[in-house]
């Protein structure tokens, strides 16, 4: 079992962004794991999830973390795995995929549109994240940057002091 690593995981990537962190990296591997979990199959509003592209949509993501040659969809079962695993060991990279389903809202009708679908590989070093972000399929509704965006800002939420710092160009 090769959990976290997916073995045909893009060599094109669409967007990389660069992150300083205040938690050791298996506190943030936890935690993202964890953020992964709990916001699988929730709700959002359009504007809650990125720049809004469709007025009156909203947004469910499902994640789901490597395993070899396929993604196990983050439910209960995946979450106690991976939380186990990281007791044991620290990762270098961690690799998901996010569906990302869009929903078209006119009064009572719920219409489906097109989903997304991306390729997300976190790798950790000393106090840096790294998230590179590949486009498999789909419209773009959500840009591959909005997704890192919307990771970045879940893990900031709910605490007093900023977990992520964007890098730019080597600066904080």
């Amino acid at each position: 079992m090769t959990l976290g690593l997916f073995e045909k995981f893009p060599a094109l990537i669409h967007f990389s962004e660069t992150f300083s962190s205040a938690l050791p990296t298996k506190q943030l591997q936890q935690r993202l794991i964890r953020i992964f979990y709990e916001v699988n199959k929730l709700e959002f509003s359009f504007e809650e999830a990125a720049n809004p592209t469709i007025p009156n949509c909203k947004v469910i993501f499902e994640f789901g973390i490597a395993d070899g040659k396929a993604f196990n969809y983050m439910d209960g079962e995946e979450l106690e795995k991976a939380l186990y695993l990281l007791e044991k060991e620290q990762l270098d990279s961690i690799d998901f995929l996010c569906s990302i389903r869009y929903y078209k809202i006119l009064g009572d009708k719920k219409t489906a549109l097109k989903f997304d679908y991306y390729f997300i590989r976190t790798m950790y070093g000393d106090n840096s994240f790294e998230i590179d972000v590949a486009h498999e399929k789909g419209p773009r509704y959500i840009s591959p940057e909005d997704l890192t965006t919307f990771i970045s800002k879940k893990v900031n939420e709910g605490v007093r002091t900023k977990i992520l710092t964007q890098v730019i160009d080597g600066l904080i």
